[in-house]
């Protein structure tokens, strides 16, 4: 697959002009927890690498803003740890036609463009729903009630509508709330080291190590589902 804005190589032609403070003012609408020390965080890491004026000041291009956007939406929406990420623009800064795990896809709308918020009208209507099995996802607290809904909303409501017609109804998952608070215990255990130290730097860490770890026991997760559905075969 050719580099796009969805899987941006570096572009050394491109003019680095924008400031830290201007790229947070193009990135924050959709990130809104993005912040200078993440910006350092991830060039630390290696996932982007803004020009320097003589001063030592970071300049930053639009290739590295579309870099950048890449970068936490692949985070934000798939869990994936910076050091997959890393590896993935690095083959395609190679020229090279890498995948990503998972079968995670580059190409989805939902990774570049701000996250919609839908009504609970237009979340039904979208998702092909009820309202009564809407009102079983909130009571079995797979859904947030809220004003406004976003895209992981509409995931889970078309998921439910699906299950909902092999017999599974919302509240046979209750026992799934439990099991994300059971791992959300395990990853703010994991991360107390971190945690306790309270500069900038640290914190952006702690993100980055929570996403890990939330990847990783997904990995967990799926290869159990995985066996156990071998054995009804």
């Amino acid at each position: 697959m050719p580099a796009s804005s969805a899987t941006p190589a570096r572009q050394p032609g491109s003019s680095p002009q924008l400031s830290i403070g201007q790229v947070l003012a193009r990135l924050s609408p959709e990130f809104p927890d993005l912040s200078p020390s993440k910006l350092r965080f991830l060039e630390e890491r290696q996932l982007v690498s803004p020009a320097r004026t003589a001063s030592g000041y970071r300049k930053f291009s639009q290739a590295d803003v579309d870099r950048l956007r890449f970068v936490l939406s692949m985070q934000r929406d798939h869990y994936l740890p910076l050091k997959v990420i890393r590896g993935y623009l690095e083959e395609m800064d190679a020229g090279r036609e890498p995948v990503l795990p998972s079968g995670v896809p580059v190409s989805a709308p939902s990774m570049l463009a701000a996250e919609r918020r839908l009504s609970r009208e237009e979340l039904i209507r979208e998702a092909g729903a009820t309202t009564l099995l809407l009102q079983d996802a909130v009571s079995a607290s797979l859904i947030v009630a809220a004003d406004t809904y976003g895209e992981d909303a509409l995931t889970v409501l078309k998921s439910l509508v699906e299950l909902q017609r092999s017999g599974i109804e919302p509240r046979h998952l209750r026992g799934f709330r439990a099991a994300a608070e059971r791992e959300l215990g395990l990853i703010e255990s994991a991360l107390i080291p971190v945690a306790r130290r309270k500069d900038a730097s640290s914190r952006a860490k702690a993100a980055e190590l929570a996403r890990e770890i939330a990847g990783q026991l997904e990995v967990v997760r799926s290869s159990l589902i995985r066996s156990a559905l071998s054995r009804l075969q």
